[in-house]
């Protein structure tokens, strides 16, 4: 198995295949050789279970993965890739490698295809240009996911794993959080990367809830909702929602009335249960 934390080998494949980092797409490959490992013990609760990775790039995380799971799916878009991975990955049976754009494809569609009859975890380095879209596509799908443990932005980290109702929380934060747990595990400092990025990153999972506390359609209205508050966080909730829903103010006052809320509110107050309420409110 070749040693993919070692930059003399990593700089070797780029030059053997021709391969340049393309920053467009957020590639930035891990030396440091705890970090994969971690990631793969935190990611996959037992070997029976099914691992989707998203991101491959030169297989340093799948060669974890496959180490721990029966069978790994890699979904990568860049196809300039397929040498290197052919051979980074040829000591390995059960790994696919799945060459397409993951925002582009039905997540449960290539879960029930790719792991039938098994529970599937995520677990990738995300690019962090589409982190949150990439984690937001994951969430809601139809997929059922015994968790999803990716390495994203501190930043973006903190922003996923803060409490709603917190000056710290977003609209990733809500939408996370209507989907399920988010916790921070641990940090990783930009020298664990090549080439070293100007940011540090943190390890997180999201443990989504057993049974969802919305349906997809009460989903999809809430989030329209938070979209619209943090949109304009300066401005009060009423002002920000009549704004972005263009809805009637006395409407949304009214609303934010029946959930025991203040007109002078900001959206960024007002916690997930609220958050639930005012949908309802608002939708009645």
């Amino acid at each position: 198995m070749l040693e993919l934390t070692d930059l003399r080998v990593i700089r070797a494949l780029a030059q053997r295949y021709d391969f340049s980092f393309s920053k467009g797409l957020g590639q930035n490959f891990l030396t440091d050789p705890e970090v994969c490992p971690a990631i793969a013990e935190y990611g996959i609760p037992d070997r029976a279970c099914g691992v989707l990775e998203i991101g491959p790039g030169f297989g340093v995380l799948t060669q974890q993965l496959a180490l721990r799971a029966e069978r790994v799916a890699a979904v990568e878009l860049d196809r300039r890739l397929q040498p290197v991975l052919q051979e980074t990955l040829a000591d390995f049976d059960n790994i696919t490698v799945l060459w397409q754009d993951i925002m582009k494809a039905d997540p449960a569609a290539l879960i029930a295809e790719q792991f039938p009859g098994r529970e599937v975890t995520v677990c990738a380095n995300l690019p962090y240009y589409i982190t949150s879209p990439i984690l937001m596509h994951l969430l809601e799908s139809e997929a059922r996911l015994r968790s999803i443990t990716v390495m994203v932005q501190k930043e973006a980290a903190e922003r996923l794993c803060a409490e709603p109702g917190t000056r710290a929380a977003g609209a990733v934060t809500a939408a996370v959080r209507l989907r399920g747990e988010a916790e921070l595990l641990f940090h990783v400092p930009r020298e664990a990367f090549y080439p070293a990025p100007k940011v540090d990153s943190a390890v997180i999972r999201i443990t989504p809830y057993a049974e969802p506390i919305c349906t997809p359609e009460t989903l999809r209205s809430v989030l329209r909702i938070v979209k619209a508050g943090f949109a304009q966080r300066r401005k009060t909730a009423l002002n920000a929602l009549a704004s972005g829903l263009s809805l009637p103010k006395e409407q949304i006052a009214a609303a934010l009335a029946e959930c025991g809320l203040p007109e002078t509110v900001r959206f960024e107050q007002i916690g997930l249960e609220t958050l639930l309420q005012l949908e309802a409110a608002l939708r009645d």
